[in-house]
C-alpha cells in the first residue's frame, strides 16, 4: 500500500519533502508532479526500483530513462556539455525540455541508450521536484507515468492511487500539472535536433 502526500505546489512542506526523499533513498518507487505531467521515479542507484518501474510501465531494455536534475551543475556530472550547449541549456532551464546528451562515466550502464552512450536530462520548473532534488542532492531517475496500452499520461493523483497503490511506495499529490510532454532536443550531433515537440517552445532549437 502506497503512502499519499499532499504537498503544496508553491511552498512544499519540508517535513513531507524529507519523508519523500527518505523513501527514495530506501529504494522506493515514487510518483511526483513535474512541470509537464506526473512522473514515476526512483533513486539513481537502485536497480530493483528501476526494474519495478519497467514492470509497471511494461518497458523493454530500449526505453530511455531521464535524469531529473536540480540545475546545470547536476547535468554536468552526468552529461558532456560543451560551451555552446551550456549557453543554450542555461537559457532554457528550468523548463519543459528533455535534452539528449552524451553521457559521462557517472551514469550507470543500465540507464544508457543501448546503441549509444547517451542520456536524457532535464531541469523541471516545479517547486515540489526542486525541493525533492535539493534534499536528495542528486538526480531522480524518471519516466513519464503512462500506463501500458495508453497514449496519454496519468494526471489525477487520486486515479493514480486507485490504480497503482499496491505497486508504488509513495504518490505525491501536487495538484494538476498538465499532461503535455516535454519537448525533446537531441544535442549529440553537430547541431541540435528537435525529436519531439511538446510543452517547451521548440523554435530556439530549430535550425
Amino acid at each position: 500500500m502506497s503512502q499519499f502526500f499532499q504537498i503544496h505546489p508553491e511552498n512544499p512542506q519540508l517535513r513531507l519533502v524529507k519523508q519523500a526523499v527518505d523513501i527514495l533513498r530506501k529504494g522506493g518507487v515514487v510518483v511526483y508532479p513535474t512541470d509537464s505531467g506526473y512522473a514515476i521515479g526512483c533513486h539513481l542507484g537502485e536497480k530493483q526500483a528501476q526494474d519495478r518501474i519497467k514492470r509497471i510501465r511494461k518497458l523493454d531494455d530500449k526505453h530511455n530513462f531521464t535524469l531529473m536534475c536540480r540545475d546545470l551543475s547536476d547535468i554536468g556530472v552526468y552529461a558532456k556539455v560543451d560551451n555552446t550547449q551550456y549557453r543554450l541549456l542555461k537559457t532554457f532551464t528550468p523548463g519543459a525540455y528533455t535534452f539528449i546528451l552524451d553521457a559521462t562515466n557517472e551514469v550507470p550502464r543500465r540507464l544508457l541508450n543501448p546503441k549509444r552512450r547517451t542520456i536524457g536530462v532535464r531541469v523541471p520548473d516545479n517547486a515540489i521536484v526542486q525541493a525533492l532534488l535539493g534534499e536528495l542532492g542528486e538526480p531522480i531517475m524518471s519516466s513519464t507515468l503512462i500506463l501500458p496500452g495508453e497514449s496519454d499520461p496519468m494526471t489525477d493523483p487520486y486515479d493514480i492511487r486507485d490504480t497503482l497503490e499496491h505497486e508504488l511506495d509513495l504518490i505525491i499529490d501536487g495538484g494538476f500539472c498538465g499532461m503535455e510532454p516535454t519537448t525533446v532536443v537531441n544535442f549529440t550531433g553537430e547541431v541540435p535536433v528537435v525529436t519531439r515537440v511538446g510543452k517547451g517552445d521548440p523554435t530556439p532549437f530549430e535550425v
